[in-house]
């Protein structure tokens, strides 16, 4: 399980010497602990990832950088956290890692909400995210962007349609982005005041 694997690579860590893959254990121990309700100390934890990586290296830059900011997220402003996915991004695409680029992307676009990001600007946002998906054929990435930016168009009032072709048969065979559909239609029902709808799929989120 994860809360085992990042505690060995910890005590690993701390017991041999840090190694280039350090930093994955340290964020994702502080993201798991923060998640069980220690924020602060899973925010410690997320600081001393980041610190190693200018000591370690940064093969793994973009996937910590991403865990990292959701945590930060929780205790620094949400406007300033977020732009740290932008180095996420950079520096993913600069060790060619082009999942973790579209991670930083897609969780960048998805908390855009909450930071009071103007509805045009996410729009905007949201459909370079689909290019870079796009072009890169990273499916699960792509259903998601488009899931969030079907959620903008509404609520901007546009009538543009968003397909997603990939859609129904990701969620039937991918747990993660079945939850992501559940909480974004959640979310917008309850938007829109559809109540009953937000209701039924809160409960099909907790049952993923």
């Amino acid at each position: 399980s994860v809360p085992l694997v990042t505690q060995k690579m910890i005590e690993l860590s701390l017991a041999k010497g840090m190694s280039p893959m350090s930093p994955i254990g340290f964020v994702y121990f502080g993201s798991f602990i923060s998640k069980r309700g220690d924020l602060s100390s899973g925010y410690r934890y997320v600081k001393v990832a980041l610190s190693l990586l200018d000591k370690v290296g940064k093969e793994s830059a973009g996937e910590v950088i991403s865990i990292a900011t959701q945590v930060k997220i929780f205790v620094e402003p949400i406007q300033a956290a977020l732009e740290y996915h932008n180095d996420g991004y950079t520096a993913s695409m600069v060790a060619g890692d082009v999942s973790n680029a579209l991670l930083n992307t897609t969780l960048k676009d998805a908390c855009m909400y909450v930071a009071g990001v103007k509805l045009q600007t996410m729009r905007e946002e949201y459909n370079k995210s689909e290019r870079l998906a796009k072009e890169n054929n990273h499916f699960i990435h792509l259903v998601l962007i488009k899931q969030v930016q079907r959620d903008v168009l509404r609520l901007i009032g546009s009538d543009e349609e968003v397909t997603i072709p990939e859609e129904e048969k990701l969620i039937a065979s991918n747990n993660s982005v079945l939850k992501s559909y559940c909480f974004r239609n959640a979310h917008i029902s309850f938007m829109f005041r559809s109540y009953d709808d937000a209701k039924e799929y809160v409960l099909k989120f907790y049952e993923c």
